[in-house]
């Protein structure tokens, strides 16, 4: 198995001697270790004694114990390493000019999932235009995308669906690391911010994480392994819906379902071709928390068993319009708020396109949405390209 090193890996090996004057804040969490599993805070420090001198954490904090989205972070101290702990997910999501003050560089160590609505790619946006307003530097210790780094999936966020879950014009599943990104968000959003991206050693785009030979941390409560990031950039739809998204069994966004669906019917109404790649298994659970809880729900258990060929933003989509079509009007979308969203659907905020919301009521084909994205994700390709920063 190949043995990929992180961008943290080689900042420890030899990457850190140039940061031997400056003053270091770090964006990390729990999943922000090297490959002994050493954290990102302890890594730094010990490189460069006096060196830290802020910590900083997204979305369910720098510990990551913080459930659900809209569970605010307070700002803590690390007795540990002797610093304050800023939080990014409080009532500001950006980091204030009074934090960067004491800082020169701002080093970002985040393990992403690849899903357009995972909120660590607005951290790291909202971080950067922050830095460019204060003359900042970033540097970003790169991880890979455990959804790889060749496949592109859905529609692009349109342009007035901006909001914490959709930072840019990009598609569900977007193929780009973390590195990548933040190269990306310069150059297309032209955010002028002195940049660096310390890049992995080893790893190939079309990898997915158990070819990397990395540990995998959970990088938020619900990310429990790296099979729910192969799911989450479809089941995350479910947020948007009273359907359980799967929250309080062990297995959130692979096991999704409510009271009122009947697996067994939904099965007839799913293109198969809308889950190649994987089987759909009738489930039974009973949440211990969120929506549903305590009570019985009949959904499904997602197995993937060709991650290449499993689509999972079209096997949600197909599965939301059979739920639609037989559910009746015992399925709502959720209201908001949402991720700090007061007056818009979640949902539309997740699909990023409310016309693709209006699409699915109005009984549309999923195979049919698929083929009305492919011209946009063509164009995307085009633009990320000089992005890349790694072989195919």
């Amino acid at each position: 198995m190949t043995k990929v090193a992180s961008g943290l890996d080689r900042f420890r090996e030899a990457g850190w001697k140039r940061f031997r004057q400056a003053r270091l804040g770090l964006l990390c969490n729990q999943a922000s270790v090297d490959a002994a599993l050493r954290p990102a805070g302890r890594v730094v420090a010990d490189a460069l004694p006096g060196g830290l001198r802020a910590l900083f954490g997204p979305q369910h904090g720098y510990g990551g114990e913080d459930q659900d989205n809209m569970i605010e972070t307070d700002h803590a101290y690390d007795a540990d390493l002797g610093v304050p702990v800023y939080s990014l997910y409080a009532d500001r999501r950006e980091p204030l000019p009074e934090m960067l003050e004491e800082i020169d560089v701002l080093i970002v160590d985040l393990q992403d999932a690849g899903t357009r609505v995972y909120t660590f790619a607005s951290t790291l946006l909202n971080c950067m235009r922050a830095a460019a307003r204060s003359g900042r530097r970033v540097v970003v210790l790169d991880r890979p995308n455990p959804l790889g780094g060749d496949a592109v999936e859905g529609n692009l966020l349109a342009a007035d669906m901006h909001s914490f879950v959709g930072p840019a014009r990009i598609p569900m599943r977007h193929g780009l690391t973390m590195g990548e990104l933040a190269l990306y968000f310069k150059g297309v959003l032209r955010i002028d911010v002195d940049l660096e991206v310390i890049r992995m050693a080893g790893w190939r785009r079309a990898m997915l994480w158990k070819e990397t030979g990395l540990r995998w941390v959970m990088p938020s409560p619900n990310m429990p392994l790296p099979e729910t990031a192969l799911v989450y950039p479809g089941q995350v739809l479910w947020e948007g819906t009273n359907v359980s998204e799967g929250r309080g069994t062990c297995r959130p966004f692979e096991i999704f379902g409510a009271p009122f669906l009947r697996p067994e019917r939904l099965l007839t109404l799913v293109p198969s071709g809308a889950v190649e790649g994987a089987v759909l298994q009738p489930f039974s659970f009973k949440p211990t928390f969120h929506k549903w809880a305590e009570q019985p729900c009949r959904g499904f258990l997602i197995h993937v068993l060709d991650a290449e060929a499993f689509q999972p933003y079209l096997a949600s989509l197909a599965l939301l319009c059979a739920v639609l079509r037989d559910a009746g009007e015992r399925f709502a979308w959720r209201d908001p708020p949402y991720e700090y969203e007061t007056e818009r659907l979640p949902i539309d905020l997740i699909l990023g396109d409310t016309n693709l919301r209006k699409a699915v009521e109005g009984g549309a084909e999923p195979l049919e949405l698929r083929e009305g994205w492919q011209e946009d994700l063509s164009q995307f390709r085009e633009q990320r390209h000089p992005c890349l920063l790694y072989p195919s």
